[in-house]
C-alpha cells in the first residue's frame, strides 16, 4: 500500500447527520484493506487543536482551516484522511479542497444529508428543539447558516439509506478513483452485522462511536501539533 497516494474524504453535514459514525466505520473497513487511515472528528479537534475557539464565523473558519491543514499534511504523505466536521461554509471547504489537491492528493467531498425534522427526532440531547424554539442561539442549520455543497462527489442520505449502503457508496467512489484496492469478495465481511444496524441506533450511541476513535485521533493531534514534531517544509 505504500505506493498508493493519500487522499482526503471530507464528510460535511449538519450535527447528528452521521458524519462521525460513517468515518469510524469507514476507517475500520479501509484498515481491513491495508489502507493507512486517520480520522479527524470535529468535536475532538475542537477539544484539542482548536480549544478556546468559539462559534463565530471567523472562529469556525479557523477551526476548519486547521482540520484542512492536518488533512493536507497526511494526504501528501500517503495517508488516507477522513474528516468528520460540520464545516458549514462552502468557501472554506473549497479552500481546503484546493490546498489538498495542490499537494497532488485527491479530495472527495461527501455530503451527509439529512432533514432537520429527522435530526430533531434523533437528537437525544434536545439541542435541535432548543434551537427551533429560540432557546439556543447560533445553532448551525437553524439559527446559523449551513451552505449545502453544490456539487459534492458523493451524497449519502442517512434518513433514506441504510448505513451499509451509505458506506458502500463512499467506498465505491474511492475504488473508482483508484485510491483503495477493490474489496476481496472471497473474504468474509466481518463488520456486516455492525453496518446493518439502523441509523437511529447509531445516533443514540454517537458518544460511544466517538470514544472508539478518540485514542487514535488524539495521538495524531499530539504528534502533529502539541509536541510540534512537524518537519518544516
Amino acid at each position: 500500500m505504500s505506493s498508493r497516494k493519500g487522499f482526503t474524504v471530507w464528510l460535511t453535514g449538519l450535527s447528528g447527520a452521521g458524519k462521525t459514525t460513517l468515518a469510524v466505520l469507514l476507517a475500520t473497513q479501509l484498515r481491513a484493506r491495508g489502507v493507512r487511515i486517520e480520522v479527524l472528528d470535529g468535536d475532538e479537534v475542537r477539544a484539542n487543536l482548536s480549544k478556546g475557539l468559539g462559534f463565530s464565523k471567523e472562529d469556525r473558519d479557523i477551526n476548519i482551516r486547521r482540520i484542512g491543514y492536518v488533512c493536507r499534511l497526511l494526504s501528501r504523505n500517503g495517508v488516507g484522511t477522513l474528516s468528520a466536521a460540520i464545516s458549514p461554509y462552502s468557501a472554506i471547504r473549497d479552500e481546503v479542497r484546493l490546498a489538498v489537491e495542490q499537494e497532488g492528493a485527491k479530495f472527495i467531498e461527501v455530503f451527509v444529508k439529512c432533514p432537520i425534522t429527522v435530526l430533531a427526532k434523533r437528537d437525544v440531547k434536545g439541542l435541535y428543539q432548543k434551537a427551533l424554539s429560540g432557546e439556543l442561539k447560533g445553532f448551525t442549520g437553524v439559527s446559523d447558516p449551513y451552505e449545502e455543497p453544490l456539487a459534492p462527489d458523493v451524497v449519502v442520505e442517512t434518513d433514506r439509506e441504510s448505513l451499509d449502503f451509505s458506506i458502500r457508496k463512499i467506498l465505491q467512489a474511492l475504488e473508482q478513483r483508484g485510491l483503495i484496492p477493490n474489496a476481496d469478495l472471497s473474504r468474509p465481511r466481518r463488520v456486516r452485522s455492525v453496518l446493518s444496524q439502523s441509523w437511529k441506533r447509531h445516533a443514540q450511541r454517537s458518544s460511544t462511536v466517538r470514544a472508539a476513535g478518540r485514542g487514535r485521533s488524539l495521538t495524531l493531534l499530539k504528534r502533529l501539533f502539541l509536541k510540534r514534531q512537524i518537519r518544516k517544509r
